[in-house]
């Protein structure tokens, strides 16, 4: 019996191709499929609607129309160089890397030979950077100075464009457009000092967040982007990253309250317009914190438990852009989830209409949806069948768990939330505290008088 059973795994190994390529190439590897857990919940937020970059939807067929206009950008690409060889040996330079650049994607695309390979790349990399120029232009003297550039004319086309480049599946590695924008691009056109500079200030509308002017000193981890979607997850990340994951994984687990009970027991929540999107805060004088009834008064933040939340900015290319920065996560940052921490954590804050309409209230979140309702919808979709192991936001729930169990904040936090919600209240309130020791001191008065 076990010699039949050799036999037969002999036979497995005999019919096996003579070479078989790893599944991933973990030193390069940073362009993947959408796992199909994530991809079957949603598919049209991680497929392009109007243009393929890259070979894994390189055969779509919906998506062929964008190719002519391809060729025009490249046609004009070429026309306006002054040394033409400059793009001859950058095509030479994609041939040389043409293993590397297939590395960077999860599947090997043996179907498609080298020739095909470099020209697929060559011609998306050219039109990305034209399209990166004209807008960048268009920007600045706010005149199209190409009419029948169709994409820059119409605005509805230029936006789901700008989104689908930043689609997990639909990437070049940055390294080849950055080689292309070092070597080829003249002098007297580039403004930056790399191309990935461009390509942040490209995507800015895009950005679910307020984006602040940086300053000198602040650190740009973004220059460090493999390719687009990585770009825009790095521009979301807090200034100064901690991420334990260790000792994160050996924590007891934290459960959030939904915004409205958060709020009835006291805590504040505030917009904060100075922070990236993911660099939230939650912050309580350890003493003062105890008179949370005092909150309602002027100047008076030193009483206050505050939920402090950068804006997250909510409309139509929200849901497809964090999505994709889900699945980067899923796949190429799985001890360092921060993307999938934040969506979570929104998601615990946003059960119902009335938390979402307390967050848009506060302005935490600003929307342009129907109402709040679709908004809570949407938030609580993004984290099916999402899967981390820790939580970079551990000690802030820790700490709003204790606040939120303390029964005399929670007494002072009801307190304040029945009495001095809102001005009306709190002048009610007041008059009526004055009205009652008015009152008191008129009866000790009498009572003197008649004793």
């Amino acid at each position: 019996m076990g010699s039949v059973d050799e036999y037969h795994i002999q036979q497995i190994i005999v019919n096996m191709p003579e070479k078989i390529e790893p599944a991933l190439w973990p030193d390069q590897c940073c362009i993947y499929n959408v796992p199909a857990s994530l991809f079957h919940v949603k598919e049209d937020a991680y497929t392009p609607l109007l243009i393929s970059i890259g070979p894994i939807h390189h055969n779509n067929q919906k998506l062929k129309e964008m190719q002519k206009q391809k060729h025009r950008y490249f046609l004009f690409f070429w026309e306006s160089l002054v040394n033409k060889h400059d793009l001859v040996h950058y095509k030479a330079f994609l041939e040389q890397e043409e293993q590397k650049i297939r590395h960077c994607y999860q599947k090997n695309f043996s179907e498609i030979s080298k020739e095909e390979f470099v020209e697929m790349i060559l011609l998306d990399a050219v039109f990305i950077m034209e399209l990166f120029f004209r807008e960048k232009k268009l920007r600045e003297t706010k005149r199209c100075e190409h009419k029948d550039d169709y994409i820059l004319t119409q605005p509805c086309v230029s936006k789901s464009i700008q989104c689908d480049l930043l689609l997990l599946e639909n990437q070049l590695p940055m390294f080849v457009l950055e080689k292309l924008y070092g070597t080829v691009v003249p002098c007297n056109v580039k403004k930056h000092t790399t191309f990935v500079e461009l390509a942040y200030e490209y995507f800015q509308s895009c950005y679910a967040h307020q984006v602040s002017s940086e300053r000198e000193s602040e650190p740009k981890k973004w220059e460090n982007s493999l390719h687009f979607t990585d770009l825009v997850r790095y521009s979301y990340l807090p200034i100064e990253l901690s991420y334990d994951s260790d000792s994160d994984k050996n924590k007891q687990t934290c459960f959030l309250r939904t915004a409205t009970k958060l709020n009835e027991a006291g805590i504040s929540f505030e917009k904060d317009d100075n922070r990236r999107l993911l660099d939230i805060k939650f912050e309580k004088k350890p003493f003062l914190s105890l008179f949370l009834c005092l909150g309602c008064l002027p100047h008076s933040k030193c009483f206050k438990a505050r939920f402090l939340f950068p804006i997250l900015k909510v409309d139509h290319r929200t849901e497809r852009v964090l999505r994709n920065l889900i699945a980067l996560e899923q796949c190429h940052y799985p001890e360092e989830p921060y993307i999938c921490n934040y969506v979570s954590l929104i998601d615990s804050l946003i059960h119902t209409k009335d938390d979402a309409e307390l967050l848009v209230e506060k302005e935490a979140i600003v929307h342009e949806l129907g109402s709040d309702k679709e908004l809570a919808n949407l938030v609580n979709n993004l984290c099916k069948h999402v899967v981390t192991n820790s939580n970079c936001y551990h000690q802030i729930m820790k700490d709003i768990d204790e606040h939120y169990n303390n029964k005399w904040k929670w007494a002072m936090g009801t307190f304040r939330w029945v009495y001095f919600r809102d001005p009306w209240r709190s002048s009610s309130t007041v008059v009526g505290i004055a009205v009652l020791i008015f009152t008191i001191f008129n009866f000790c008065r009498v009572i003197q008088l008649i004793f």
